[in-house]
């Protein structure tokens, strides 16, 4: 069952993810989050996990990005 529930909950932290992006609310999330609480502690964990490990990796990857980019126009200037 783990499985199910692991799948189940990161399929809507992609689709949470997508529409947040859309709408243009950053902590639309939350406000799912608190629905899932009311109705199914156990997925609100499980969505939760995947939220925070799927938002994290969205922040690394800008850092890596702009890390990088910083590199690549210092080589260039210098």
């Amino acid at each position: 069952m783990s499985d199910v529930l692991e799948s189940l909950a990161d399929a809507l932290a992609r689709d949470v993810l997508a529409v947040q992006d859309e709408i243009g609310d950053d902590r639309f999330w939350e406000k799912v989050s608190k629905m899932l609480a009311d109705s199914s502690p156990t997925l609100q964990d499980a969505f939760m996990l995947s939220m925070r490990t799927r938002l994290a990796d969205r922040r690394v990857r800008v850092f890596l990005d702009k890390t990088l980019a910083a590199a690549r126009a210092s080589k260039s200037q210098g």
